[in-house]
């Protein structure tokens, strides 16, 4: 169950539609029940399947009228696991999406897969310890929490909660463009070769660092390169309307520092494009302000796509990804720190090259053949 699928954008649902694909390839059979805005574009009642995914775009509301629904579904599907992937905000922040594991045990044994420990909102004046509680709630009601990343492990953790690890895959396949291709894709973009073309991969929000983004551009600007921004993909998601707000001040901070015609937005792209996107950038900037982790997807496409990555330092231990090995990280909120990382990468070959094969190499950890094999060893293993 998710609150969001394609072709709603969202990065909980492709993690959905690639892990519930890369299940059924290993002999799974998997339904999705999700929000009817998954299913706008198709004739009422239609079904739909993905790689021999069974989706469900039937839930208008994620009020308590699902925690019936939810195990009809489940019964009528002979379903072994309820599995929840869950972001708050992808549910509308109605907490009876967390009360639900208690009632659907009885049906069927529930994982519950955290993307982050946002907290929803419940009502005027919940204090912190309250939207905690209902946010950890799920995790001892269930069979098997799972987590994206080791931050989030050891969050739960310290409330006592033991949970398993499993990272976010990219959801899109990597292409490999030869050199003469990657100088035409550069130029149908309007670049010139010694362009410096800094990308970012995603919908933007405040933990995104999209204001991160134009201060760097602006620094670059400043130190004499001919850089440029590449924004890859919609501009926000489907899931929290604040996105927007926080997008009219990555475009206000644009037109102030006189930037606009050094930025490009992409819009939405499919799958090819934004792998021929990628390969057009020299360096791939992400520079979250909470710190890099395996919960972003975005993150895994650029690795998977053998792009330097610049990127903030994490929060907490990521002994899978190397500072400048595997990308290379600096502070976040720190726009100076992130063009002098730019300027190593694009004026540094050898050290451009090791990075790029190392993102290659760390990727392979992420593959969701990998991710799907992790997740029914899960099922299998008595909790």
């Amino acid at each position: 169950m998710t609150g969001e699928y394609p072709p709603m954008q969202g990065g909980v649902g492709a993690y959905t539609a690639e892990l519930g694909a890369a299940l059924v390839a290993q002999g799974a059979a998997v339904r999705v029940l999700t929000s009817t805005q998954a299913g706008a574009d198709r004739p009422p009642g239609a079904d739909d399947t993905r790689r021999g995914v069974q989706v469900r775009p039937v839930v208008a509301g994620w009020g308590p009228s699902i925690w019936t629904s939810v195990r009809r579904q489940a019964r009528d599907f002979g379903a072994e696991w309820i599995h929840i992937q869950y972001q708050t905000a992808a549910f509308h922040m109605n907490p009876a999406v967390n009360l639900g594991p208690w009632g659907w045990r009885r049906q069927a044994r529930v994982a519950w897969t955290y993307h982050d420990l946002l907290v929803p909102y419940l009502f005027p004046k919940a204090g912190a310890a309250l939207r905690r509680w209902i946010t950890h709630l799920p995790a001892r009601l269930c069979d098997l929490p799972i987590v994206t990343n080791e931050g989030d492990r050891l969050a739960l953790a310290a409330q006592g909660i033991a949970a398993q690890k499993s990272p976010i895959g990219s959801n899109i396949a990597a292409r490999a463009f030869a050199p003469t291709d990657v100088a035409a894709l550069r130029q149908a973009r309007g670049y010139a070769p010694a362009d410096v073309v800094v990308g970012y991969f995603g919908f933007l929000n405040r933990s995104k660092g999209g204001l991160t983004l134009v201060r760097t551009l602006d620094a670059l600007r400043h130190a004499g390169l001919p850089a440029h921004l590449l924004m890859i993909g919609e501009r926000v998601g489907a899931s929290d309307p604040t996105n927007y707000a926080y997008l009219q001040a990555v475009e206000a901070e644009i037109a102030q520092r006189d930037l606009t015609a050094r930025v490009s937005w992409t819009g939405r792209l499919d799958d090819a494009d934004v792998s021929a996107a990628l390969a057009v950038c020299d360096v791939l900037l992400m520079p979250y302000t909470d710190g890099v982790s395996l919960r972003r997807g975005t993150l895994m496409a650029g690795l998977a796509h053998g792009c330097a990555v610049v990127t903030t330092f994490p929060q907490s231990l990521l002994p899978e990804l190397v500072d400048g090995e595997h990308l290379y990280y600096v502070p976040p909120e720190d726009p100076q720190a992130a063009a002098h990382a730019v300027q190593r990468l694009v004026t540094d070959s050898r050290l451009a090259q090791r990075v790029r094969h190392g993102a290659r190499t760390a990727s392979q950890a992420f593959r969701w053949d990998t991710i799907a094999r992790q997740h029914l060893e899960f099922y299998a293993t008595p909790q």
